[in-house]
């Protein structure tokens, strides 16, 4: 991991033993998702961070105010996303929780599948805290704050898509079958991360990795190169998704009802099974 990109904010004995505890979540005494948990440690971001943010949040919005849904542009509004500065996650929370229930809890690094789920079912968003350097403003293969804050938080200021969030949280945790694990792994890529919606007869970007890469945002919409299909759960959970280059496959909602409702369904199918095999 570069330096530029503070390390040193998540490299601490709470780190550490948030990070530990992350690994073997799941494992007998290892179940309580609030010790996933980290502070912010504000002060620790640099000038040049403050300045990676800016130089993002700027270039961005530029293209998202005629380009992104309008879900997304309300959500950013009222949590109060602002250019001048990366956002404290207490500031964040204050203006989120009251509206959906949701926050945003910051987290050491990567988190295992169960423990990830463990926290969405609970309404809490595990949000990488620290940032890109300058010399990878249009691209990082790990989730930073940008990516999490900026990219996905708006959203979950809207009642309909955190009713689905939660409800995708709880059906990933409940299962052990790897079928399903997989399946909610690409309903996750192509929506929360590379979903479209029509909005008034136009394509609108909502994912969190087009929110938030410069480039992509910008190919999901323009290329000729990019299959945009209609969204269908079945067809989505059997389409497997490539990480290492820009999408070549999209999928485009009709509306936020409808993944919650698609969603909801096929939680409901998950958690029979959970049942019948805990029954068996």
């Amino acid at each position: 991991m570069s330096a530029s990109l503070n390390h040193a904010m998540i490299d601490d004995d709470q780190a550490r033993a948030a990070q530990e505890y992350a690994n073997h979540f799941g494992e007998p005494g290892f179940d309580d998702p609030s010790r996933l948990y980290i502070e912010q440690c504000y002060e620790g971001y640099t000038t040049e961070n403050q300045e990676t943010w800016q130089i993002l949040f700027d270039r961005q919005m530029a293209y998202l105010a005629d380009h992104a849904s309008r879900t997304y542009l309300d959500g950013a509004k009222l949590i109060n996303l602002r250019r001048d500065r990366i956002p404290p996650i207490e500031d964040i929370n204050g203006r989120l929780k009251p509206m959906t229930g949701w926050q945003s809890r910051a987290v050491p690094g990567y988190l295992p599948a169960k423990s990830f789920f463990a926290c969405l079912s609970r309404r809490e968003f595990p949000t990488t805290i620290v940032i890109r350097p300058k010399e990878s403003i249009d691209y990082l293969p790990e989730p930073d704050i940008f990516h999490d804050i900026f990219g996905h938080v708006p959203l979950h200021a809207d009642p309909v898509f955190a009713d689905f969030l939660q409800t995708y949280g709880l059906a990933a945790l409940e299962t052990d079958d790897s079928r399903h694990t997989e399946r909610l792994a690409r309903l996750f890529w192509f929506t929360v991360e590379f979903g479209l919606i029509r909005e008034d007869g136009e394509l609108k970007v909502y994912g969190s990795g087009l929110i938030s890469s410069p480039g992509e945002s910008k190919h999901s919409l323009r290329s000729d190169e990019v299959d945009r299909r209609p969204f269908d759960l079945e067809t989505v959970c059997d389409t497997a998704f490539e990480i290492d280059h820009y999408q070549p496959i999209l999928y485009v909602l009709d509306s936020f009802e409808q993944l919650r409702d698609a969603m909801q369904t096929y939680a409901e199918r998950i958690l029979d099974e959970v049942k019948v095999a805990g029954g068996a």
